[in-house]
């Protein structure tokens, strides 16, 4: 088994955490989850998080086959489409995101040319959909419950969850969301804790409690024995009520209206208007 290099980039105003994964042998590389800053006060998007991994990409000599979402994220932009004009790359995401879109159209009234078919991404896997990064071997498993169209990619020894699970300490993904399912969830945490125990597990975000350094990566068996929410033994039952209960809690992100948007279109912003203007819709008394 190939070790991949792994190189993390975390954005402190969304506690999300982007990955550079590169095969050592062909320089081939992909990047998971990556964050296009943005001001919901002026409108303003912040490319200077991407050009770190531009940076990063052209430093260390690797040449990117892929950009992969492992969902389409409600709490920051993606910066897929930015990141494939610069360095090339197909970008990639659950073939649930059919279901994604097709919810969000209607709430923001999108109409043609725009389709609810994820035409926009270049690829969409299914569970069990196998590809490389070079000479790494991926696998796709769908890790639904969070969203729709959660997905996570193993990559050799390395899996990328997305959403699913967070830091033992912060517990799982909220539920609430369209398509969102504690059930599901459960179910596709069981799915990740089937893998051998000494894999590592990569966050999406984490929000690091008062004393404690960030922190992204895990294995298998930590999570099985300490997850706050789901380790050591939680039933299926038990889960659903706690997460129904928290869920209640929980405000939106503050960057969903904007986030979902775009992230539905695979990062590709609105197209601007007669006065060469680009608009985020938001809807009223909607969400």
């Amino acid at each position: 088994m190939i070790r991949p290099g792994i190189q993390h980039f975390y954005d402190e105003q969304t506690g999300s955490l982007s990955y550079v994964i590169s095969d050592p042998d062909s320089k081939s590389a992909a990047i998971i989850d990556p964050v296009l800053g943005f001001s919901a006060v002026s409108g303003r998007t912040d490319k200077s998080g991407a050009r770190k991994i531009i940076e990063y990409i052209q430093t260390e000599g690797l040449s990117l086959e892929w950009i992969l979402e492992t969902h389409a994220h409600a709490d920051h932009l993606t910066a897929a489409q930015f990141l494939k004009s610069e360095l090339g790359g197909q970008v990639g995401i659950g073939q649930g995101i059919r279901t994604v879109q097709e919810h969000f159209a209607k709430v923001f009234n999108m109409q043609a040319p725009f389709r609810a078919d994820g035409h926009q991404f270049d690829r969409l896997f299914s569970d069990g959909d196998s590809f490389q990064i070079g000479s790494l071997d991926c696998r796709v498993l769908a890790t639904p419950g969070h969203t729709d169209d959660s997905v996570t990619y193993l990559v050799e020894d390395a899996a990328f969850v997305g959403d699913s699970l967070f830091m033992c300490d912060y517990g799982t993904a909220r539920c609430d969301f369209p398509g969102g399912d504690a059930g599901l969830l459960y179910d596709s945490i069981q799915k990740l804790f089937s893998l051998a125990d000494e894999t590592r597990l990569f966050m999406c975000h984490d929000y690091p409690p008062e004393g404690r350094d960030l922190r992204f990566e895990c294995t298998v068996a930590e999570q099985k024995q300490a997850n706050i929410h789901v380790g050591d033994g939680v039933s299926k039952c038990e889960f659903i009520d706690m997460r129904k209960k928290r869920d209640a809690t929980l405000e939106l992100p503050e960057l969903i209206l904007p986030a979902v948007q775009v992230n539905i279109c695979a990062g590709h912003l609105p197209d601007p208007e007669d006065n060469q203007v680009a608009y985020i819709k938001i809807p009223l008394d909607t969400i």
